[in-house]
C-alpha cells in the first residue's frame, strides 16, 4: 500500500498513546481520521477537539465500507474477539497493525529508533528537542506528552523522524532505523519472548540487524557485547564512566544535574546541565546528545537544549508541592523502572521521608518480576500497593498484589484498596510521594493533588 493513495483512516484503539500519534499524523496531513476507543480520556478528548471522531461503543456499522482509500489501523492491546476487529478482518479492509503503518512512515525518511526497556519515551523526547534545537527539524512519534511540544506527535519539514521503537509484540523490527539507539535489554515481555534469550535474539539483536548499510548503532556499554557481530553498521557505546559518549563527574547543584560530556575524540562538553531527575536521566540525556552529534548538532546545541528541556508528564513528574509535602507522579512499571525513580527521589530529597504507592501492571509481569518488584519496593521509607492493573491480560490464578507484598521485608507496607490508597494520603502531611505505575493510576493522581489543592504551592511542575 502507498501511504500517498489514501484519503480515511480508522483507528480501533484510537486513544492509545502510539495510535494517538499516528492519527495526528494523518489529520494534520488533511485525511479523514476516525477512530474507537473503550472510554473517554485526555487523549482522546484532546482528539476531538482537534476534529478527529471518536467513539466509545463497539458498534462495527459505524466503520465505512472497504474502499481503496481507507485504511484500518489497530493496536495488538485490542483482543482479536474485539467485534469491530473480527469485522474489518472478515470484511474486505486494508488492515494493519499501528508498527507497520509507523515503519511505512518512517522507510523512506531518515530515522533515529530509541529501544530499550527503560526510558524510551524519555531519550526520545530529549532526542527530539536536541535535533530541534539543532535545527535538524525532525518529526518525532513520542510514547509519551512532552510539555515542550505539548503532545505526543512532533510535525517537523525534515526528513528526520525520531520515533519510539516497542519491543512489545516485536512492533519495532517494522522499522530501517539511520540511527538505532538501544538504552538496555533486561527481561521483560517475557509472555511475548518466552525467555531472556529469546528477547534478546528475536528482539533486540534482530532489530540492530534492521539498521540500514552504512548506519548507527548507539548502544548502552554495558550491553554492547551483544552486538558486536553487526556488519555495515558503526558502533557507538554510551555510559555514565565509560563508553565512547560517557558522563562524567555527575552533581546535583541547585536540584537540577550536571555532568561533563566526553565524546569518542577526547573532547570533553563541561558542565552540561538538565532538570530531569537521576542519574539513569543523565544516562539517557548522553544518549540523546550522541545521537543529536551523530546528525550533526553541535556542542551549543546540546548545552542549550538539555538546559531548555522540561520533560514529559508522568516521568518523574512533580505535581504537586504543598508545604512540606512533594507528590511525584512516575511512569514505572518494571523493577528497574522503580529503582530509579526512588534513588533519584532520594538524591533530590536527601532529608526526607520516601513513601511510594505502586499499581502493578499486568499479571503476566507480576509473576515475572514479583521478587524484583518486591526489592525494588523495600528501598521506601513507607510503601504501599494497590490492586494490579490487568489491561490486555485476563486474570492467573493466585497472581494478585499479596504475591509482592508477601516477599517484601518492609516493615511499613500495606496493601490497600484504590479508595482506602485516597484516605491514606489525604492523611499525609510532609516527605515525598512517589505515586508509581503503567495502569491507570493516573487517573488517581488529580484526585490526590486536589485532596491538597488548597495548600498546593505549586502544580504540573
Amino acid at each position: 500500500m502507498q501511504l500517498s493513495d489514501l484519503k480515511r483512516v480508522y483507528f480501533i484503539g484510537i486513544g492509545g498513546i502510539g495510535m494517538s500519534a499516528i492519527a495526528r499524523y494523518f489529520a494534520m496531513r488533511g485525511l479523514e481520521v476516525s477512530g474507537y476507543d473503550k472510554t473517554p480520556t485526555v487523549l482522546t478528548r484532546t482528539l476531538e477537539r482537534e476534529g478527529i471522531a471518536v467513539h466509545y461503543s463497539a458498534r462495527p456499522e459505524q466503520i465505512p465500507p472497504p474502499a481503496d482509500d481507507l485504511l484500518i489501523v489497530y493496536t495488538p492491546a485490542v483482543p482479536k474477539t474485539f467485534p469491530e476487529l473480527i469485522h474489518v478482518t472478515a470484511g474486505g479492509y486494508t488492515v494493519m497493525k499501528r508498527s507497520e503503518v509507523l515503519g511505512l512512515i518512517s522507510r523512506h525518511m531518515q530515522c533515529v529508533g530509541v529501544a530499550g526497556t527503560h526510558g524510551k519515551t524519555t531519550t526520545t523526547t530529549i532526542t527530539t528537542y536536541l535535533m530541534m534545537t539543532a535545527g535538524l527539524d525532525p518529526s518525532a512519534f513520542l510514547g509519551g506528552i512532552a510539555r515542550d511540544f505539548d503532545g505526543n506527535y512532533v510535525h517537523g519539514e525534515s526528513d528526520w523522524v525520531v520515533v519510539e521503537a516497542d519491543e512489545y509484540d516485536r512492533s519495532f523490527l517494522r522499522l530501517t532505523p539511520e540511527i538505532a539507539v538501544i538504552l538496555s535489554t533486561d527481561p521483560d515481555h517475557l509472555d511475548i519472548y518466552g525467555d531472556h534469550k529469546q528477547m534478546l535474539e528475536t528482539g533486540f539483536r534482530a532489530y540492530a540487524r534492521q539498521i540500514k548499510p552504512g548506519g548507527q548503532l548507539v548502544v548502552r556499554y554495558d550491553v554492547a557485547e551483544h552486538f558486536t557481530d553487526l556488519e555495515e553498521v558503526m558502533i557507538s557505546t554510551f555510559g555514565i564512566g565509560t563508553g565512547d559518549f560517557c558522563a562524567h563527574n555527575i552533581r546535583v547543584e541547585d536540584g537540577a544535574f550536571h555532568f561533563d560530556l566526553r565524546e569518542p575524540d577526547g573532547h570533553l562538553i563541561q558542565n552540561l546541565r538538565t532538570a530531569l531527575p537521576g542519574r539513569h536521566n543523565v544516562e539517557n540525556a548522553v544518549a540523546a546528545c550522541a545521537v543529536t552529534r551523530l546528525a550533526g548538532g553541535q556542542e551549543e546545541h546540546l548545552r542549550e537544549g538539555l538546559a531548555n528541556f522540561h520533560g514529559i508528564a508522568r516521568r518523574f513528574e512533580t505535581v504537586l508541592k504543598s508545604g512540606n509535602l512533594v507528590v511525584i507522579d512516575d511512569y514505572a512499571h518494571h523493577p528497574t523502572e522503580l529503582r530509579a525513580a526512588i534513588t533519584a527521589a532520594r538524591e533530590l530529597y536527601p532529608n526526607r521521608t520516601i513513601r511510594g504507592v505502586f499499581q502493578p501492571h499486568l499479571y503476566s509481569r507480576t509473576q515475572d518480576f514479583a521478587p524484583g518488584f518486591a526489592r525494588a519496593l523495600d528501598l521506601l521509607d513507607e510503601a504501599i500497593i494497590i490492586p494490579i492493573y490487568p489491561a490486555r491480560e485476563e486474570p492467573i490464578p493466585g497472581v494478585t498484589s499479596q504475591l509482592v507484598y508477601g516477599l517484601m521485608k518492609n516493615e511499613k507496607r500495606r496493601l490497600l484498596t484504590d479508595t482506602q490508597m485516597l484516605e491514606w494520603t489525604a492523611e499525609l502531611k510532609d516527605g515525598v510521594l512517589l505515586l508509581l505505575g503503567a495502569g491507570d493510576i493516573d487517573a488517581l493522581v488529580p484526585r490526590v493533588v486536589a485532596q491538597h489543592r488548597t495548600k498546593s504551592l505549586h502544580y504540573g511542575n
